[in-house]
């Protein structure tokens, strides 16, 4: 038996959920299909909950357009539906002299983004901002910010559902069909099969596989894929005398361990970059390895030199979907559809990591004008 329904969305991570709202409010008949038996229990709940400004992403880049709208949309978006935020600002720190001109280079960056809010801060202003950072200038980025992300998710659902769509977990898709008149059949992990004229793959660390499962999509039209494993470490010891969120310059593959606080004021370290091979995204070992914490007070240390001894623990991982491998450029989020590949109805999205969070709600803007005609 084959059901039918306008559009299936396949994956209800932040990036999913965001996409289904904005389809089903366009008046689309939507259903969300989830692997797992819960909401966001991958990449979009095992990352920092920043709201980025959009600073270190190419310009023109899908990263930079949809970082900086969305940020404006994702706060709009908190306010409107109630979910705990807050405009907490950060600082990028140049530690020592050598790093200094790295700060006018990020400064740069973000103008040509479209983010003209940094600002150098130095000597006396950033010793009473931050007394206990060890840094000879920072830039300081006031409209980066924390959310709830699991909260953010619990709206999102709520208002896709309220528009009209259905979110049914413990559902991977195991294969599909492209048929020749344009419908996809997918079957699911229960042997469920599902026809639709419209399939949007925010799978994220599964997107590969999702691609790869449908016959009839051209297999170089997939892009390769790489995982980094992010690692974090949280506090014994107290609060961290912090109130910005604290970032080193940037490290490639990443903004480098960074001091990151939550909504009721806990610190936590990380991401670090520890490169995996190729795996099965299902059987990837998410512990922290607690030998990984010498790394990490040494690179904490750079900029909070007060951080006591045996301080941290093994708090979470991540792993980011990623185009890009070691010692590659980190590449841009890829958006395919029909004009990409020529499949009517199909849209897939690759690489969605950091910063995919703030960019949920522009990207979901992103597929619903690639499905245009």
């Amino acid at each position: 038996m084959t059901d039918e329904v306008e559009c299936v969305v396949v994956g209800a991570g932040v990036v999913g959920l965001a996409v289904a709202r904005r389809l089903a409010r366009d008046g689309r008949e939507v259903v969300i299909v989830e692997s797992e038996d819960a909401i966001g229990t991958q990449t979009s709940s095992r990352n920092s909950e920043v709201i980025h400004a959009g600073i270190h992403y190419p310009a023109g880049s899908l990263k930079a357009r949809a970082c900086v709208a969305g940020r404006e949309l994702l706060y709009r978006y908190c306010a409107e539906a109630g979910v705990a935020n807050r405009r907490i600002g950060k600082l990028i720190v140049a530690a020592t002299e050598d790093e200094r001109p790295q700060l006018q280079r990020i400064i740069a960056a973000a103008r040509a983004n479209g983010v003209t809010d940094l600002r150098l801060v130095e000597g006396p202003e950033l010793a009473e901002m931050e007394p206990d950072l060890s840094a000879v200038a920072a830039v300081l980025s006031p409209s980066t910010g924390i959310v709830d992300g699991h909260g953010l998710m619990q709206a999102l659902r709520r208002d896709a559902e309220d528009a009209g769509a259905s979110v049914v977990v413990h559902s991977p898709l195991v294969a599909g069909e492209i048929g020749a008149d344009a419908t996809i059949t997918v079957e699911l992990g229960d042997s469920f099969r599902v026809r639709c004229a419209t399939l949007v793959n925010c799978a994220g660390l599964g997107a590969w596989d999702v691609a790869a499962a449908l016959d009839g999509f051209p297999p170089g039209q997939i892009p390769s894929r790489r995982f980094a494993k992010g690692n974090y470490f949280g506090l014994d010891h107290g609060t961290a005398p912090f109130t910005h969120l604290i970032y080193p310059v940037p490290v490639a593959g990443g903004l480098g361990i960074h001091l990151t606080l939550d909504l009721d004021g806990r610190a936590r370290f990380g991401p670090d970059v520890e490169w995996l091979g190729d795996v099965d995204p299902a059987h990837i070992d998410l512990s922290v390895d607690p030998h990984r914490v010498d790394a990490f007070t040494e690179e904490i240390r750079w900029y909070w030199p007060g951080l006591p001894d045996d301080a941290l623990h093994p708090d979470y991982s991540g792993v980011r979907p990623k185009i890009s491998g070691p010692g590659e450029p980190d590449a841009d989020f890829a958006v395919r559809g029909p004009s990409d590949h020529g499949v009517p109805g199909l849209v897939h999205l690759f690489g969605i990591e950091s910063p995919g969070l703030t960019s949920s709600l522009a990207l979901a803007d992103e597929v619903a004008a690639r499905l245009r005609p």
